[in-house]
């Protein structure tokens, strides 16, 4: 079994990585290619924490539950809140780039598109299977590239929870179904 302090080091050098990433826009590579790399590292990771931990221990192994209320309920925290997690921590450590896991249905009403350029996106990657969404917008006195990726529901764990979940306003989603979208946000020179 792996540490705590095991699994903060190999979680800070994903963040490191995530950095370095963002800091390559800055460094001449377009910001389209950095933010599709960048997703590719957030969307295999989101997979894998999803797949792995919370579908095989909650669901088929029945060994533990996810909850929102994690910590009070000595749960796992559910793959929404590992992303939000990640997206804060880059936060702290760096102002060359931004993520959120956005929907047009959120459960939680923060989780919302902010702009229009967000919206926009959310519902071309819902209405455009497979592809994704690239923009530019103003937000206060600065200029950003935003670019919009699918967000899938990978597991039997995905659809049961926001089927299942009271406060959500869709009770069909499959496997496969674009549930909303990571915004990937860099500021423009």
């Amino acid at each position: 079994m792996q540490s705590r302090s095991g699994r903060l080091t190999v979680f800070a050098a994903g963040v490191a990585a995530m950095v370095a990433a963002a800091s390559a826009a800055a460094d001449g590579i377009p910001y389209r290619q950095v933010a599709d790399m960048l997703y590719q590292v957030m969307s295999a990771d989101r997979e894998v924490y999803t797949k792995m931990v919370i579908q095989r221990l909650m669901v088929d192994d029945e060994v533990i539950t996810a909850s929102e209320h994690f910590e009070d309920d000595i749960a796992l925290p559910l793959p929404a809140q590992m992303f939000r997690f990640g997206a804060e921590r880059v936060a702290d450590e760096t102002e060359d780039f931004s993520y959120a896991l956005l929907s047009l249905q959120p459960i939680n009403k923060k989780n919302g598109p902010g702009t229009g350029l967000e919206k926009e996106g959310l519902e071309f990657v819902v209405d455009n299977e497979g592809e994704n969404f690239y923009g530019e917008e103003e937000l206060g006195e600065q200029r950003y590239f935003t670019a919009v990726y699918p967000d899938y529901a990978v597991s039997e764990a995905c659809i049961r929870c926001h089927n299942e979940h009271k406060d959500s306003p869709r009770t069909d989603i499959k496997v496969g179904d674009v549930m909303g979208g990571v915004v990937i946000r860099f500021p423009v020179d």
